[in-house]
């Protein structure tokens, strides 16, 4: 005899919560995410469908398989495992869980999900991000980024956390989680070029201070070098 499991019809699709570590394109025109076990090399995006990651041609997720996307139910949960040494540059999860799924104890494995929000951490010198920048590894055609404050971000490849969303599509929110407030000098106004595109419509006070810390930054950052190479040229 089968046993079969009990059917569910909730009235709106169940939540959760994860882990993952956020990516960009090589070419840098894309966002997404990548798991932090089961399925870690297959990049996905806030909308995204599960696959076997065994290769065999079920629908996942097939009761005697792993396959398919996990998650928990309880924030808490989700967030503990973020204290473990692998973890510590992965980003928080708001999931929605879409099609098919099987409800465990601690969590579901499903089908298809939407990512919500996506809470960043502190920089690794403890203050709150602005950015996620360049971890130093990744998947083939993806970085894999982690978060930075304004004075972190130095000349690694980074966007800010507004850009990322934006990049991710599908209403992705991406909030900076934890870390101490940092303040940055903004200094004189610089010159800009009409060429440009500016700011994009819909940016907070938050965002756009985020967006402005992270110019400078950078600005900060080239200055320094370019005193560098004058004053070697000078001694010369």
């Amino acid at each position: 005899m089968r046993l079969r499991l009990p059917e569910e019809r909730p009235t709106e699709p169940p939540t959760g919560f994860k882990i993952a570590h956020p990516v960009l394109s090589q070419d840098g025109t894309r966002a997404g995410f990548t798991g932090v076990s089961l399925g870690g090399a297959l990049p996905y995006g806030v909308v995204a469908d599960a696959s076997c990651v065994y290769g065999r041609r079920h629908r996942a997720p097939a009761r005697r398989c792993d396959c398919g996307f996990h998650c928990v139910h309880e924030r808490t949960a989700a967030e503990a495992l973020l204290c473990t040494a692998e973890h510590r540059e992965a980003v928080l999860l708001d999931i929605t869980v879409l099609g098919a799924y099987i409800r465990f104890e601690r969590g579901f494995r499903y089908a298809r999900q939407r990512v919500r929000t996506a809470t960043v951490g502190p920089c690794a010198c403890g203050a709150r991000a602005v950015a996620l920048a360049d971890a130093g590894w990744g998947r083939p055609g993806w970085r894999a980024l982690a978060a930075a404050c304004a004075g972190c971000v130095r000349g690694r490849t980074s966007v800010s956390l507004a850009a990322f969303a934006r990049l991710a599509g599908d209403g992705l929110r991406v909030v900076a989680g934890g870390g101490s407030a940092a303040t940055v000098g903004l200094g004189p106004a610089a010159a800009v070029d009409p060429g440009q595109p500016g700011p994009p419509e819909g940016l907070g006070v938050p965002e756009l201070v985020a967006e402005a810390a992270l110019l400078q930054a950078r600005l900060d950052w080239f200055q320094s070098r370019l005193a560098r190479l004058e004053g070697g040229t000078a001694q010369q």
